[in-house]
């Protein structure tokens, strides 16, 4: 396994596999990697002749800069793991790598964008498809692989690869939860032990929820979630959204849809947690 560090290298370690018309797979991270992010790895491992993991926590697509601040780091454990997994180069760059000058690009995802994470996190879909652009250009992968927790994200990179035109496959993988039932996120390593033990109840209401659904509608489905979140005190609830799986747009019918999905954002204390659950596929 190779460790890089610039995009020049980058490409010169990719180039003999593309001259040698490998398949490569690319999986995009921020680093402090779990169980979740190892299943992408794999996969892509298992797809693709040459796989390619980005470690990178890209400044552009935080709108809190403590949040930027406190995201947590572990390059070493990071690579540890990535070796273990059968990765084959790790592309760990610098920021000013990434951004040698400012990135003044402004992408528009329409209503995409303009529903659940969009009004809480303004300009961090932007943020996202700059960074994912750019390692999407260096790496020119036939395959891109993300975890269907950050469920809007893949839908917003979707979009982009289609608006740029650009010749890959974006793969969405399923959840990975914890055995207690929490998704996994490099978030939760700053969760303390009273915050990590309630959070379990966020998926667990979900779940729930999916059972209730059956016999109840989408405005009673919404309202059972948002009212047994509310009953915890460590909770604070940003959304919760029943919308298309496709459009990412909120129904107000089951029949509306042939995929309806569930998703939530929520602070458990001073961390915030998303997840999502699916009604109808």
């Amino acid at each position: 396994m190779k460790i890089v560090k610039q995009i020049c290298e980058l490409k010169n370690c990719i180039s003999e596999a593309r001259n040698a018309k490998k398949n490569i797979g690319l999986v995009p991270t921020m680093g402090a990697l779990h169980a979740g992010h190892i299943s992408l790895v794999e996969r892509c491992v298992a797809e693709n002749d040459l796989t390619v993991v980005s470690v990178f926590v890209n400044p552009t697509q935080f709108n809190d800069k403590s949040d930027l601040a406190a995201y947590p780091r572990t390059p070493e454990q990071d690579a540890a793991m990535l070796e273990k997994a059968g990765c084959d180069i790790v592309f760990m760059p610098e920021v000013e790598e990434m951004y040698p000058e400012p990135d003044t690009r402004q992408f528009s995802f329409g209503a995409l964008e303009q529903v659940m994470e969009g009004p809480y996190r303004p300009g961090h879909f932007n943020g996202v498809a700059q960074i994912v652009s750019k390692l999407f250009y260096a790496v020119e992968p036939d395959r891109a692989y993300f975890g269907e927790k950050d469920f809007q994200q893949v839908a917003i990179i979707r979009e982009m690869v289609k608006q740029l035109q650009l010749p890959l496959q974006i793969v969405s993988c399923p959840i990975v939860r914890e055995a207690d039932g929490l998704a996994m996120s490099s978030r939760n390593q700053r969760l303390n032990a009273e915050e990590r033990k309630k959070s379990v109840l966020i998926s667990k209401i979900l779940l729930e929820s999916r059972t209730f659904a059956q016999s109840n509608n989408v405005a009673e489905t919404k309202a059972f979630v948002e009212e047994n979140i509310g009953k915890e005190d460590i909770f604070r609830l940003d959304y919760y959204e029943i919308v298309d799986g496709y459009t990412l747009q909120p129904i107000s019918d089951w029949n509306q849809t042939e995929y309806a999905v569930g998703c939530i954002a929520v602070f458990c204390g001073p961390v915030r947690l998303i997840d999502n659950i699916i009604y109808k596929s």
